[in-house]
């Protein structure tokens, strides 16, 4: 298994950062400073490396900063860039991403050469996170646990991402057609053949990858510092690509399309699909909903849930994934603290961690690279 590592990340006018550079030679990376001194925002940069809009879901004007451009950061002034020396999958690599020069859209480069987007990076490194705002991932909409459940195929499956957007495209484009008085029928049934196979493959992917994230999480029912989670897809298409022919629920969801488009067009938009399935975790240990479990226990499955798909990606693609993990050893206690940093040694991944607390991050004091924040600045901690 190779585990890549990012050896040297650069920023330039990126959030809070005129201009920014942090060199690695270790496994764990710590990060710490006061509250909104950017430590998310480093955090944030990594997850560029990654197809998407990184960990806030940001657009690209807002992750440029407003501040001065520094001396270093004058050519760029006008956009933001993010660029990393890997030790990756490939041999080393340097990745860059951001608004080169100005332009309204992001650019993606490895070794300077263009590449088409950020999926081309998934050949050297693939990337994980956990950040507080996915606390209230088990009470919040199904279209939260959604956007997380693409995150999850996302990292074995690099085009899902592209996939999963082409077929919101495909059902929009429906719905426009459904607008009409008289919709041209030829249309609706090239849109709707379009939206099927989209529909498909989506389905297929998400299937396979929690199905395989279930096995995974079986397997850790005996670790007993985090709890164990039951997880199933609620979707009929996700259920049925796993027993029957691709085309034989494609033409199922294509005649579904054909039969609802007079309750679709009333109703503004369309009523089945995938789009619409939700992620169902269950605590374990309680045989309960996550929804209804304490929030100390929902922190916990999702570290768990976190820890399970580090190492289903590692297993399925050969790769440890590069970890970001937000504000989360703050919430610990010391055996479970001790017990993440012990899974994530198994793991053998690189994983870079964030808090406001230096104290929660002394049991790995010795073997990790610890860095200290403060707004605009990032330097190696004395000692």
């Amino acid at each position: 298994m190779i585990a890549p590592k990012i050896r040297r990340l650069n920023l330039t006018r990126f959030r809070s950062y005129a201009a920014a550079s942090v060199s690695v030679e270790r496994a764990l990376v710590v990060l710490t400073g006061p509250n909104g001194a950017g430590k998310t925002n480093l955090l944030e940069a990594v997850s560029f490396l990654a197809p998407g809009r990184g960990l806030r879901r940001a657009t690209l004007d807002a992750v440029a900063t407003t501040g001065p451009a520094s001396e270093e950061a004058h050519h760029s002034a006008h956009g933001w860039a993010v660029a990393a020396e890997v030790e990756g999958a490939q041999g080393l690599a340097t990745l860059g991403t951001g608004t080169f020069d100005g332009t309204p859209s992001r650019k993606c480069r490895i070794d300077r050469e263009p590449v088409g987007s950020a999926t081309a990076f998934a050949d050297h490194l693939r990337v994980l996170w956990l950040t507080p705002a996915m606390d209230g991932l088990f009470v919040g909409p199904a279209s939260e646990r959604r956007r997380f459940l693409d995150r999850l195929v996302l990292a074995v499956h690099p085009d899902h991402g592209t996939r999963v957007s082409a077929l919101e495209r495909a059902l929009r484009a429906r719905n426009r057609l459904l607008e009409a008085p008289s919709p041209d029928p030829h249309w609706l049934d090239a849109a709707e053949h379009e939206a099927a196979a989209l529909a498909v493959a989506v389905a297929a992917a998400r299937a396979e990858t929690v199905q395989r994230l279930a096995a995974a999480l079986s397997a850790r029912a005996d670790d007993t510092a985090f709890p164990t989670a039951g997880i199933a897809l609620d979707g009929w298409m996700e259920a049925a690509v796993l027993s029957q022919p691709a085309l034989a629920v494609e033409d199922r969801f294509r005649a579904i399309l054909r039969e609802n488009r007079g309750r679709d067009a009333a109703a503004g938009r369309t009523l089945d699909g995938p789009h619409l399935t939700d992620l169902a975790v269950t605590f374990a240990p309680k045989g309960i909903a996550a929804r209804d479990a304490s929030t100390g226990e929902q922190k916990a499955l999702l570290i768990t849930l976190v820890l399970a798909h580090a190492g289903l990606v590692a297993a399925m693609t050969g790769i440890a994934p590069v970890m970001l993990l937000d504000e989360v050893v703050a919430h610990l206690d010391p055996g479970r603290r001790g017990a993440l940093f012990a899974a994530l040694e198994k793991l053998g991944a690189q994983v870079w961690m964030a808090g406001a607390d230096p104290a929660a991050f002394a049991g790995i004091a010795e073997v990790a690279d610890w860095f200290e924040v403060l707004p605009g600045h990032v330097a190696r901690r004395p000692g």
